[in-house]
């Protein structure tokens, strides 16, 4: 009787804990930003948010991993690597809850601006990946995105624009950039790799006329597991915390995942201990 109830016991707070965890996103869950260095002629740079350094020695090219801010307004300024001025883009951003964005700077570095794109990071259909197109080419006219001899995916799109979000069967695809309305080919993009259940931004950028050259910058914005893609420049994880969000979430979960460890020891000193 005494083990039938500890076990109702048990089992109640493991309930709690994970009411606990599906309640904490309600009130505690905020915005999260990633940065994508697509200026051709900038030199490398740090990026501070709130007066505070965030990235560092970002090159050409490079997207950051998404990082955590609160909602709200947030200063954001690019400066060349090591200096506080000049700021290239100073820009206030507000950044609503519950929604990931991507802060392009975009533009030769005389006319460099910043390009606010809100993501949609919703998992894609079974067997689907999900994929837009971000024009950041300066010197490009608007153009098509095709697969190699054949359909236009994403058509007539203008520097500083992004394409919608197109679901597509899993595969690799030999894709084409073609001027909008026209079946010349400007560039290449070979082997494009799409997993199903991940969600991809293809970046065009640098020069057609010039160096550095117009290239395809892929990015696997999340993957199937719901695991965020790897930072590709040197950045921390996380941006300078201005609220206690993500910490009250951490002891939420904290709890919930004791709360469930608790209920369920026993079966779990049975299993044995697996390398990874």
């Amino acid at each position: 009787m005494k083990r039938s109830r500890l076990f109702r016991g048990i089992s109640a707070l493991a309930v709690v804990g994970l009411l606990l965890m599906a309640a904490i996103p309600a009130f505690a869950a905020g915005p999260r930003v990633r940065v994508v260095h697509a200026s051709p002629d900038a030199p490398a740079v740090d990026v501070w948010v709130d007066g505070k350094a965030a990235l560092t020695n970002v090159p050409f090219k490079a997207i950051s991993d998404y990082l955590a801010l609160s909602a709200g307004d947030h200063k954001v300024q690019v400066v060349p690597t090591g200096k506080t001025e000049p700021a290239v883009i100073s820009a206030t951003l507000k950044l609503d809850p519950d929604k990931d964005y991507t802060v392009v700077a975009a533009g030769k570095l005389a006319e460099i601006a910043p390009l606010v794109l809100v993501d949609n990071n919703a998992a894609p259909a079974a067997g689907k990946a999900h994929v837009r197109f971000v024009h950041t080419s300066p010197d490009a006219p608007a153009v098509d995105i095709a697969v190699k001899g054949g359909p236009v995916i994403f058509p007539n799109v203008a520097f500083k624009a992004a394409s919608q979000y197109v679901p597509v069967d899993a595969g690799t695809y030999d894709l084409e950039v073609r001027p909008a309305g026209k079946t010349d080919v400007v560039l290449a993009v070979p082997g494009v790799k799409l997993d199903a259940g991940n969600v991809y931004t293809v970046f065009a950028m640098g020069l057609a006329s010039g160096e550095p050259k117009l290239v395809a910058v892929p990015s696997v914005d999340v993957k199937a597991a719901a695991a965020l893609a790897p930072a590709a420049a040197t950045a921390p994880k996380a941006m300078p915390a201005t609220g206690g969000a993500t910490d009250l979430a951490v002891m939420g979960l904290a709890l919930a995942a004791a709360l469930i460890l608790v209920g369920s020891g026993l079966s779990l000193a049975k299993r044995p201990v697996r390398n990874r």
